[in-house]
């Protein structure tokens, strides 16, 4: 079964960048595509970005494109978000999601495996 735990998130301060992690155990995370996904407190989740298997192309949400870059550590079994140019509106609990398929796909409906999350507040 695969397990996905994320790391890295923080307090930072708008404009300035944060890295994510998404670290796997229980399977090869690079046989799977990886979704990153945002809870802000009462709204709803959306998606951030995804990669695919094992070509590692990727896709963004128009909020975040040219701000954010998702790739991939293989030999460390870990998918990471970068996150530059942060706004306030950017604060949420990042989630990342893993889906058995070379595609990978902006709606949560379609991963099967979820980490618990990290929260990245953005604020002076």
């Amino acid at each position: 079964q695969l397990q996905l735990v994320e790391s890295g998130g923080g307090l930072v301060q708008p404009g300035g960048s944060l890295r994510l992690s998404c670290a796997a155990s229980g399977g090869t995370l690079n046989d799977y595509a990886v979704g990153w996904f945002r809870q802000a407190p009462g709204k709803e989740r959306e998606a951030v970005g995804c990669v695919t298997s094992p070509r590692s192309a990727t896709n963004y949400d128009s909020s975040v494109r040219g701000r954010f870059t998702i790739s991939r550590d293989n030999a460390k079994n870990t998918v990471y978000l970068e996150m530059n140019s942060l706004d306030p509106e950017d604060t949420a609990t990042y989630i990342c999601s893993a889906r058995l398929s070379v595609t990978c796909l902006l709606s949560g409906h379609f991963y099967s495996y979820w980490g618990p999350g990290t929260p990245v507040t953005v604020s002076s």
